[in-house]
């Protein structure tokens, strides 16, 4: 019996009863809805919902261990490849991608992916938690303090400063499961790219990012016993398939939300509700 035949019987003999299937699709959908409604809304990257959001409701369904966070990583990063690829080849119809910013950052950042996931896939889900909670109280801070004129410097950093950053935000990126965006925008911002182009080249960076980790993640071995059905390696497919349907057809409306009202105040308060849950993803990973 192959490998792949293997897999898949063990896969079916874990499959749990329909009416926890049925739960975990409504959990998803409501999951992807309110990722692609914020996306849409506040520009920001859905990993940073997806996440946490993964970490409930498997473990409300009863999965875990010490493989949970790597789980939310992977499955998070492997929606992002799809909704990156939208949103670049959106912006980029637009005009709004600058491609010297990728060309000069892309190979610095798919290299700190790497080193993220070989990372990541050797630390247990409670230190990725605390590093998830540090990374998006940081984040949430920025978000609810932070202000569009604010400079580091007048052009993207190059030579050495790029080589030290760019790692960095593929690194950062993959130990929180999210794309470009997080880190992205506000460093290109702080070097004084105007907003929009920030924002789409920063969907490149997603790209960059979300490839060679999920192909990583997809290699590694999750106890069977404690992955939800359908898991490849650490990526769950039916989270993947349903957040993915329900982003595509949510962020649309996300996006005429925000030229219906002003997303300034909306984002301050999404700025407060990410410090809550970063909180209390390190509240948990100290087992409180």
């Amino acid at each position: 019996m192959s490998a792949l035949t293997t897999s898949l019987v063990t896969t079916a003999a874990l499959l749990p009863e329909p009416a926890v299937l049925a739960q975990m699709g409504g959990l998803l959908i409501v999951t992807g809805a309110v990722a692609g409604v914020l996306a849409g809304l506040l520009g920001v990257g859905g990993g940073i919902v997806l996440v946490p959001a993964f970490f409930y409701v498997f473990q409300t369904l009863g999965y875990g261990g010490d493989q949970l966070m790597q789980m939310c990583l992977a499955t998070s990063l492997a929606t992002i490849i799809v909704t990156s690829l939208r949103s670049v080849m959106s912006h980029n119809k637009k005009g709004a991608v600058d491609w010297d910013i990728l060309r000069g950052w892309g190979p610095g950042i798919a290299i700190g992916a790497i080193i993220g996931v070989t990372v990541a896939s050797s630390l247990r889900s409670t230190t990725l938690q605390a590093l998830f909670g540090v990374l998006a109280l940081v984040i949430g801070l920025y978000m609810a303090i932070g202000r569009a004129d604010w400079r580091l410097g007048q052009e993207m950093p190059k030579g050495a400063r790029r080589m030290i950053l760019s790692p960095m935000v593929g690194f950062l990126s993959v130990l929180m499961g999210i794309g470009g965006g997080s880190f992205g925008v506000p460093l290109m911002s702080l070097h004084a790219t105007p907003i929009h182009r920030a924002v789409a080249t920063a969907a490149g960076f997603g790209v960059i990012i979300a490839v060679p980790s999920v192909i990583g993640f997809l290699f590694l071995p999750v106890d069977p016993s404690v992955r939800p059905p359908l898991t490849v390696g650490a990526v769950n497919l039916v989270a993947f398939v349903v957040v993915i349907a329900m982003t595509l057809i949510t962020a649309p409306w996300g996006v005429k939300l925000a030229h219906a009202m002003d997303p300034k105040p909306l984002k301050r308060v999404f700025a407060v509700f990410l410090i809550l849950v970063a909180l209390n993803m390190l509240r948990k990973s100290l087992g409180f």
